[in-house]
């Protein structure tokens, strides 16, 4: 396979599994927003005007690139098309939802691809003109969804209809379409990163556990994936729900105890005694020794370096979960917990292996660094050693 072929494949598979908005570190930061270009809107037009009778291009792109457009961020961009768009479409919202399939199609018909983040204001178009018509809504979304993911856009309907919004999600867990199969459950996340929270779910998982059940052996990664977060979800606020799952899915598939083995990632680091003990994690007998930080004045950009070494001297092969935390310096002066994992692998009788690790204190976009005290420690099966410290200069 040439790089070309390689980068589309790869393109192809984070399109397929990462939440919409997760796909803004996927871009280059900060430039996410020139997807909504000048050629963009000259290619949409165009599949437009195909569709809406007597649909005059040249007002829509004037009234897309007003005196502000420069000056918005990708959300605005994108919100802001929503409402170009409207004063195009259909006064009656189900037509204006027709108008949205026939102008997928001519889109599809263009070579624009499913998955195309640009065109989640057909989403937010829905979520904007269509909360007061459920049932339009509804089948809408599994429209649409097909084409760019809806699952910032169905929460507020989850919010206003919670019954018939999660008895219509669960229908479309079973529905042919793994994309619609993974709405259901991408949708219906508690705390689904970068949209409105749902709190009644947040408190009560119970009504979406359904739409779990019936995807947990689901023939697709990218819905799979999505149980995961689901239950990772849920974890943060009903830990025990979550614990349940697991015993009961434990062996179904191996492709299941994935799903449950990523959506109890929090509980692992966090070193919850239950899920130790569900995977036979224990710490007895595994040694840690000759732990020391290699670096222990550390500047921005540079890396902290550290090793140990680890020895099962139990008589028997023993599972071992090896994680390290940081305690990073925050803007208040307190120190705050981020767990990085090692790995997870059998290590047999007497087996001494040497770690080395570093970890990077480059400036990234997702964290602010402060210098001063920081401390290091290592996790063996959800048990923590001592800490070390090391500073950041």
């Amino acid at each position: 396979m040439n790089f070309n072929a390689l980068m589309a494949k790869k393109k192809s598979y984070l399109l397929q599994t990462l939440n919409i908005f997760e796909l803004q570190y996927y871009y280059q930061m900060g430039l996410i927003k020139d997807i909504y270009s000048v050629a963009f809107y000259e290619n949409f037009t165009n599949c437009v005007a195909k569709v809406i009778p007597d649909f005059d291009k040249q007002q829509f792109i004037t009234q897309i690139f007003d005196a502000d457009f420069a000056n918005k961020e990708w959300k605005e961009r994108m919100q802001h098309t929503t409402i170009v768009l409207h004063n195009f479409m259909p006064n009656d919202f189900g037509e204006a939802v027709l108008t949205i399939e026939n102008i997928i199609e001519n889109l599809k018909n263009n070579n624009f691809t499913d998955g195309n983040l640009a065109f989640i204001f057909f989403a937010d178009y829905v979520e904007k003109y269509g909360i007061d018509d459920f049932k339009t809504s509804a089948k809408a979304f599994v429209m649409i969804t097909q084409f760019i993911s809806c699952e910032f856009a169905v929460r507020p309907f989850i919010i206003k209809y919670p019954k018939d919004m999660i008895d219509e999600m669960t229908k479309w867990s079973l529905h042919e379409n793994h994309h619609v199969r993974r709405l259901a459950s991408e949708g219906s996340r508690s705390r689904l990163p970068w949209a409105m929270a749902i709190p009644a779910l947040k408190k009560d998982p119970t009504p979406i556990l359904a739409i779990l059940e019936n995807l947990k052996t689901d023939s697709s990664e990218y819905v799979r994936r999505s149980v995961a977060n689901n239950l990772n979800d849920i974890v943060k606020d009903n830990p025990e729900i979550v614990l349940d799952i697991a015993t009961k899915w434990q062996n179904i598939s191996p492709e299941t105890d994935a799903i449950i083995k990523h959506g109890c990632r929090t509980l692992l680091k966090q070193g919850n005694p239950d899920i130790l003990k569900h995977y036979g994690l224990e710490s007895t007998n595994i040694e840690l020794s000759n732990f020391e930080i290699i670096t222990p004045k550390v500047k921005i950009g540079e890396y902290l370096e550290f090793q140990f070494s680890l020895n099962n001297t139990n008589s028997e092969n023993k599972t071992v979960r090896l994680e390290y935390a940081i305690y990073y310096q925050k803007s208040k002066g307190h120190l705050a917990k981020k767990v990085f994992k090692i790995s997870e692998r059998i290590y047999q009788p007497n087996q001494l292996v040497k770690i080395k690790r570093n970890q990077s204190f480059k400036v990234i976009t997702t964290r602010v660094f402060h210098l001063g005290k920081h401390q290091l420690s290592v996790i063996i099966n959800g048990t923590e050693s001592e800490l070390l410290d090391f500073e950041l200069i």
